[in-house]
């Protein structure tokens, strides 16, 4: 079901970094909170609207699965470009955000096929109605409510590098595509929830970043190229023999390329 979570914080990229160094494995929201709040480096920032970036936000993306996202970004985070941090958060927002994940799989990816130049809020409001009308949200939504939505699912993916920044009615589609690191950690990610190959090339992750199966399976035939894994494919039959045992494993060696 989609929810209105989104528009509480949009990409937080900047502060999503922050609360990253603040944060250590095992540390609870409210402490995270208090720690944040005592740092210094929020000061632009109300106290309430702090709790709502640390509550809303960053532990609903970031300390799911006991806390995975946190514990892996924590060892990645000083390796990554701005891009791929990037790239790396808008997966993990994505995942606990399914109304963002479908608007970039369903109106972003389609646009972007087709030559469009631009996205415009009221395409993201078109998505949020459609959405509205197929019963995927708890309660029906207000108007206003759904202008705000459709600002957000935009504005999000301006901090995210998909749209340009600037204009907030109209923004220009950039040039977008999945990150050699952010390859690997996906890869391997999916591995983990043992998924055979099948179902690993056809992973919804991959369409955000505008992959189908056959593209998956080359950017992964290029990955195995560094020494990641090794691919064998022939006919419709796809094998993969991984390198790394575990993704703490894979992260350190990311970390340090």
């Amino acid at each position: 079901m989609y929810t209105t979570r989104l528009k509480a914080g949009l990409g937080l990229v900047t502060e999503t970094k922050l609360l990253l160094e603040l944060w250590e494995p095992g540390m609870p929201v409210p402490h995270l909170n208090k720690i944040a709040l005592a740092s210094g480096r929020f000061a632009s920032v109300t106290a309430r609207r702090l709790r709502n970036i640390v509550v809303e936000c960053f532990a609903s993306r970031y300390l799911t699965e006991a806390a995975l996202p946190a514990r892996m970004l924590k060892v990645l985070l000083p390796a990554l470009t701005p891009e791929e941090m990037q790239q790396f958060f808008l997966l993990f927002t994505c995942r606990t955000n399914p109304v963002l994940a479908d608007f970039i799989r369903q109106v972003y990816w389609p646009g972007y096929a087709a030559g469009t130049r631009e996205i415009r809020n009221t395409d993201a409001q078109a998505f949020v109605e459609r959405a509205l009308a197929e019963g995927k949200t708890p309660v029906r939504w207000t108007p206003a409510t759904v202008k705000r939505m459709a600002g957000a699912l935009t504005g999000c993916c301006a901090d995210y590098g998909l749209l340009e920044n600037g204009v907030r009615t109209r923004r220009r589609l950039l040039p977008f595509y999945v990150r050699r690191k952010l390859g690997v950690y996906l890869a391997y990610d999916l591995h983990r929830r043992a998924l055979g190959e099948h179902a690993l090339l056809h992973h919804p992750d991959w369409a955000l970043f505008g992959l189908d199966p056959g593209e998956v399976l080359s950017q992964l035939k290029q990955l195995s190229l560094d020494g990641w894994f090794v691919v064998q494919a022939g006919g419709d039959v796809v094998r993969i023999s991984w390198k790394h045992p575990d993704l703490e494993s894979v992260c350190h060696v990311l970390a340090e390329r």
